[in-house]
């Protein structure tokens, strides 16, 4: 009976801890960005966007906003196998957004401070 009391504080104690640390990580808006997209993603959301004149051409012909470019940088896919990440010094990434937005993707060069988009396709 020793035993199962024992596991009933630690089952208390361990279930309050975890409500408690759900509440604190909630607050901090602390993200986990391990992935491969998620990092490459995040580095790129990070930096000063600038617009390719042809990128800027597209979104304005198709009435898309930065606002989509926006939810395709939070949540889009990036194609490795057709991106260049190892170029040195700026690497280059295609990533095609999701849901509503698969027929869109945006064709990135990454550097040290900025992001340009330099192509918009559309599908």
């Amino acid at each position: 009976m020793q035993l199962l009391k024992r596991i009933g504080y630690f089952l208390i104690g361990a279930s309050i801890s975890c409500v408690g640390v759900y509440f604190f990580w909630q607050q901090k808006n602390a993200t986990f960005d391990y992935g491969m997209d998620a990092r490459t993603l995040k580095t790129i959301r990070i930096r000063d966007r600038v617009y390719s004149e042809k990128a800027q051409e597209t979104l304005l012909k198709h009435n898309l906003d930065s606002t989509t470019v926006n939810v395709i940088l939070k949540n889009g896919d990036v194609h490795f196998g057709e991106s260049k990440p190892r170029i040195k010094p700026c690497p280059e990434y295609l990533i095609s957004g999701k849901n509503s937005l698969k027929n869109i993707q945006l064709y990135i060069k990454r550097c040290d401070s900025v992001a340009t988009i330099q192509k918009v396709i559309i599908n």
